[in-house]
């Protein structure tokens, strides 16, 4: 693992208390409307500093990056945010609903060495997905007017012993939570503060040798990178310098509370794209059968799909007509003859199959003239219909954009830690871990 560290973050009410009305989901969840919902609820909440444009997928105006490190600024001034004065981590637990299951997930927020992608001795920071280069300007000149981590990274370990979920969990039964907080989604956020010397220690010890793979957050962690380099730029930056330590919440891949749901595909943008067509163009590589127009079912459609052929089942819904569909590929390995050098469980991959067989095989050469396909990246079914509809959400969508929907099942957690290992990245919102990490519970400042 690489070295973890406690730190001394800004908090809303000194870290105490109910800090409901200024907390949020990260920014990348978030539209117009949300933001607007939360500044409505309370003009303190983090947004107004995290969120300075939307939809954040590209750099935005200068003006919008100075006007939210002024916000922040005078925050601190007026001590809305208060710096905790002891270097502490924190203990870190979501209370959620979850495909009808109750969860508890527990993690620490600590902060880790900034260091370079990839395996190294001793542990590694390893990602797991390709990312955007939109997201990551408008998020290094955010980093760079405010000069603090506004929202944590989340990371996960193997922890194969549990030893460092045991332990989180039992300092989580020493006393009450010291800050908790509610999001809009009904999630319950606790947060208890570890300043204890040995339980820092003990917590450390527990990392010890373990890979950081970033469940979410690639394009924060990318922009921490960026960062430090900009400063190394400019002269030698001293060792305890805080941007040499990135904000992250470990979880253990063993924690009981762990959850990973779908993200699926909404497709648009392809000059010659009918369902028929699809279907037509697609028979070698697929099978396609026609199920209940019921969009509602068709998750359920798809893992019995899958349970049947044992290989890679997807969902389809055309918005043109309402027509819902179960794919099957004819082979069980279809991308093996166009990436032999990948691991089994990459070319497996649910994902891997949308963007390299459906897309770039299928739909760029022979319903898009070989142009580009244009994407959204929704979680549920009911965000699928919603952009079907022309909505934009925080996955993408817009008017007149929706075409083709693609379902997927949520990707194996054993498929992340093999694909990370391998030093292998999978394709671009490949995982969703339920729920987000909150931004407001902590901020790190950099200077």
């Amino acid at each position: 693992m690489p070295q973890v560290y406690p730190f001394s973050p800004l908090q809303f009410a000194a870290g105490r208390g109910d800090v409901s009305a200024v907390i949020a989901p990260p920014y990348d969840v978030l539209d117009e409307k949300d933001k607007a919902a939360l500044l409505a609820g309370d003009g303190h909440n983090i947004v107004a500093v995290d969120l300075p444009h939307v939809p954040p997928k590209e750099l935005g105006p200068k003006e919008a990056y100075q006007t939210a490190a002024a916000t922040l600024d005078r925050w601190i001034e007026t001590r809305v945010l208060e710096r905790q004065e002891t270097p502490a981590i924190f203990a870190y637990r979501h209370t959620f609903d979850f495909g009808g299951e109750s969860f508890q997930r527990c993690g620490m927020a600590c902060t880790v060495e900034t260091l370079p992608f990839g395996p190294r001795t001793g542990g590694g920071v390893l990602p797991h997905e390709l990312t955007f280069s939109g997201p990551k300007e408008d998020r290094f000149a955010l980093m760079q007017a405010t000069q603090a981590q506004l929202s944590p990274i989340f990371g996960l370990h193997a922890d194969d012993s549990g030893h460092a979920t045991t332990l989180t969990r039992q300092l989580m039964e020493q006393s009450p939570p010291d800050m908790t907080g509610t999001t809009s989604d009904g999630v319950l956020h606790e947060v208890w503060t570890i300043t204890d010397p040995d339980s820092i220690a003990a917590y450390g010890d527990a990392l010890a040798g373990e890979d950081v793979f970033i469940a979410d957050g690639h394009h924060r962690y990318t922009t921490g990178l960026n960062y430090l380099a900009a400063l190394n730029e400019q002269g030698e930056v001293p060792g305890d310098h805080p941007a040499r330590r990135c904000m992250m919440v470990l979880v253990s891949m063993s924690d009981p509370g762990l959850a990973i749901g779908p993200t699926h595909r909404v497709l648009g943008g392809m000059a010659d794209y009918s369902i028929e067509k699809f279907i037509e163009v697609a028979q070698h590589d697929l099978a396609v059968k026609e199920v209940t127009a019921n969009p509602d079912a068709i998750e359920n459609a798809v893992g019995h799909a899958a349970a049947g052929v044992g290989h890679n089942a997807l969902g389809l819904i055309d918005f043109a007509s309402g027509r819902c569909f179960v794919v099957t590929t004819h082979k069980p390995d279809a991308l093996m003859s166009v990436f032999p050098k990948k691991p089994p469980a990459w070319r497996t991959l649910d994902v891997a199959v949308i963007q390299h067989l459906i897309v770039e095989k299928i739909c760029q050469p022979r319903l898009n003239g070989g142009k580009p396909v244009k994407w959204a990246f929704p979680h549920s079914v009911k965000e699928v219909m919603e952009i079907g509809r022309g909505k934009e959400t925080g996955a993408g969508g817009g008017s007149g954009f929706a075409q083709l929907a693609v379902i997927v099942r949520p990707t194996p957690l054993d498929a992340v830690r093999e694909i990370s290992r391998a030093n292998e990245l999978m394709p671009q919102k490949s995982t969703y871990f339920y729920p987000k990490l909150a931004t407001g519970l902590f901020v790190n400042p950099l200077s």
